[in-house]
């Protein structure tokens, strides 16, 4: 696994194929996340913005390698490995863009409450933003598993379905996304920083799932 995580993070790397959604999600943060602005609120909308970016990475990160080539590292590893590699490579771009946004959001925001009247200390503010970037990275990967190849191969069905699922992550009350996203900014109501461990938990177990049954149709389909 290891030679194969190592191939597609350098395919991923060499196809340029990332600068597209990259550039769209600084164009997100250039856009909603000013400086002075209260810190938990602006790594909420950090977090929200990352979702579909991660979704994003994973349908480039399994279409990237070309057919004969896919053909060769199935032969080689199996063809579920060699998809949960793309996989892999995918939440790891994925988690490393919000790692960066999250310390660019840090610096830059207001270390207090929506009001300005409560401080917030920006350290922990800032683990909270890394918790609620990794089950964003975790649910973007488990949206764009379940809707690229092998599940849906149309691309006409498959973008439209990924952008809706990651929507519904996002507003759906009781999904993990949308209770991180509402303690961050609860939290930032009342001065508080919140931990939503069992939101972490839950967006861990979705993915388990969702990388778990895309691999295992590749396996069937290949």
């Amino acid at each position: 696994m290891s030679a194969l995580l190592h191939y597609q993070l350098a395919l991923l790397a060499r196809s340029q194929r990332w600068l597209a959604p990259v550039i769209l999600y600084a164009v997100f943060l250039a856009v909603g996340v000013q400086g002075g602005q209260p810190i938990l609120d602006s790594l909420a909308y950090a977090a929200a913005a990352l979702l579909p970016v991660a979704a994003w990475l994973v349908r480039i990160c399994v279409s990237n390698e070309p057919p004969a080539a896919r053909t060769c590292s199935a032969a080689a590893t199996g063809p579920a490995r060699a998809h949960l590699a793309a996989l892999l490579a995918a939440f790891l771009a994925a988690a490393a863009l919000g790692v960066l946004a999250v310390l660019v959001v840090t610096v830059i925001s207001d270390a207090g409450s929506t009001n300005g009247r409560l401080p917030v200390a920006r350290l922990p503010a800032g683990a909270a933003g890394l918790l609620a970037m990794l089950v964003s990275a975790l649910l973007g990967t488990s949206v764009g598993a379940l809707t690229t190849w092998p599940l849906l191969r149309s691309a006409g069905k498959a973008v439209p379905a990924m952008l809706l699922g990651a929507l519904f992550l996002l507003v759906t009350t009781g999904s993990p996304a949308q209770t991180v996203l509402t303690a961050l900014t609860t939290g930032s109501r009342e001065g508080v920083v919140p931990w939503p461990l069992g939101a972490s938990a839950g967006a861990f177990a979705v993915a388990v799932a969702a990388v778990w049954t895309a691999c295992a149709l590749t396996s069937r389909r290949s």
